[in-house]
């Protein structure tokens, strides 16, 4: 069985690189949006921390795990700052990325409750790739190893938001770097390049009694060589404490979401994916698993505590 998935994977990886390089991907984006959408930063009034672990495809040996740390605070009534860091990680090592970008905001107030965002994002991209951890299966491979390779990078977004609704549009990263195999430097032929991921995030809450709200929402990432994400979740929450819901990721996956406010400061939260393609019918596949922790450190700012979906 290792040998056969690892096989497969080192085909899904060799795929993925020369075709396109993703962005990691979560179940819990709405409390990781300023990995993708650096005009985030500040929009919850305090300093916000949040941490995220991705297990996916548990029961496959080398399935890709994600973890991300970021932090964000607004300085001014206008300005916000932020860091991101995610590391992304398949086939026990054998392909990483590690991400780490500062976020800069700006905000200018449209109405009395909507607030228009501008954000930049620079940064950049360390990529490692080591083939040879596939061959103590069997597995041979003519491609060259990437020895921790930098590559800088920015991005941009706009994000509005009021204490209902919220849209955003966000490119992370602007530069499309190609990892050259150093066998002919004037061949466009490459074991990886980095792409341009477009996203687009929305959602509402509803009242739907004192104690009840409701929020829909959706994301949609396109990136040039691969199919178009869409994400769509819909969640409850409870007296502000606890918060249920469901998503689905077209022709992917279906998620079950659990939240809970232990404090105004701590909220954790859980996902568990299924996969509604062939894979999610596996025996060795018992799905996908996230957790997630996120503290806000109360300030003088004034925090938007209705509602905590955003």
């Amino acid at each position: 069985m290792k040998k056969r998935f690892i096989t497969v994977l080192f085909i899904f990886i060799g795929l993925v690189m020369v075709q396109a390089q993703q962005d990691a991907q979560y179940t819990q984006y709405m409390y990781n949006t300023i990995s993708v959408n650096p005009a985030y930063a500040g929009s919850r009034g305090v300093f916000s921390i949040a941490a995220l672990h991705r297990s996916q495809w548990v029961g496959l040996d080398g399935a890709p795990t994600t973890q991300t740390l970021n932090f964000h605070t607004p300085v001014s009534n206008s300005v916000g700052l932020g860091l991101s860091v995610v590391n992304d990680e398949i086939g026990n090592g054998t392909n990483q990325d590690t991400y780490i970008d500062a976020a800069f905001s700006y905000t200018v107030h449209t109405s009395e409750e909507g607030k228009l965002s501008f954000g930049l994002k620079a940064g950049g991209h360390l990529l490692n790739i080591d083939f040879s951890k596939l061959r103590n299966y069997g597995a041979e491979s003519n491609l060259p190893n990437i020895d921790n390779k930098f590559s800088p990078n920015f991005g941009a977004g706009i994000y509005y938001h009021t204490d209902r609704f919220y849209a955003g549009l966000s490119v992370p990263n602007f530069l499309e770097t190609e990892h050259f195999d150093g066998s002919d430097a004037d061949s466009s032929s490459f074991v990886a390049k980095e792409r341009m991921n477009y996203y687009f995030i929305t959602g509402y809450v509803f009242d739907l009694n004192s104690r009840t709200k409701f929020k829909p929402a959706a994301l949609m990432k396109a990136v040039k060589g691969a199919p178009l994400q869409v994400d769509l979740s819909a969640s409850f929450l409870f007296n502000d404490k606890f918060s249920l819901g469901a998503a689905y990721r077209w022709d992917a996956a279906l998620s079950g979401l659990f939240g809970f406010q232990l404090s105004d400061q701590l909220m954790i939260g859980l996902a568990y994916d299924r996969e509604v393609t062939d894979l999610g019918g596996t025996s060795f596949n018992d799905g996908s698993f996230e957790i997630m922790l996120r503290y806000e450190f109360l300030n003088r700012y004034k925090r938007v505590l209705t509602p905590r979906f955003f």
